[in-house]
């Protein structure tokens, strides 16, 4: 009884089945300022969410303070099986999984993984809003090369969105346009 509990667990943390097959991505929707404490909490269960975070520097009191935010605010990201959902839902700060009416929907590998490829890019980042319609792009060379994204020009300046869509929300980060191809 005590292997199959260990067994059980180590698959939770993982963010596996028994049979080592990885569950898909969930996003989370956590009450305002809540990510993470949800994401701590969710941590101590077991579980490995993911809570992308940016740097944000401003001016107080004649001082230049920089502090981190998630970059999806009010969203945690999670792996885990959507048949035991209890534990996340009643996990501290979390309002609900996301998904369509009562199912829950799962987000896409490559969409989490495109974050993950910006955040660790080195590449200036920042949230910004989602956009539905543009030019798609690929990043050809350099550090996010196979990412795609939308192409959307700043100031002069060629920008990459990358979006999450079952969050509606989406990520810019500035990139030479000689690095993009369209798809």
């Amino acid at each position: 009884m005590n292997t199959e509990l260990s067994i059980q667990n180590i698959s939770l943390q993982l963010g596996q089945d028994s049979l080592g097959q990885q569950y898909p991505w969930y996003g989370i929707r956590t009450r305002s300022n809540h990510e993470r404490v949800a994401a701590t909490v969710l941590t101590g269960k077991g579980y490995k969410p993911y809570l992308p975070l940016y740097r944000l520097q401003r001016n107080r009191a004649d001082m230049l303070v920089e502090t981190e935010h998630p970059l999806f605010p009010g969203y945690v990201f999670c792996r885990f099986d959507v048949k035991k959902r209890l534990p996340i839902l009643t996990t501290t700060g979390v309002i609900s999984v996301l998904g369509f009416g009562s199912e829950p929907a799962a987000i896409p590998d490559d969409e989490i993984e495109a974050v993950r490829a910006i955040l660790n890019s080195g590449l200036a980042y920042a949230p910004c809003h989602y956009l539905r319609e543009g030019q798609r792009v690929r990043v050809k060379c350099g550090s996010l090369e196979g990412v795609e994204g939308i192409l959307v020009k700043k100031k002069n300046q060629c920008r990459m969105i990358i979006s999450v869509t079952m969050l509606q929300r989406s990520i810019s980060v500035e990139i030479d346009g000689d690095w993009l191809a369209a798809i």
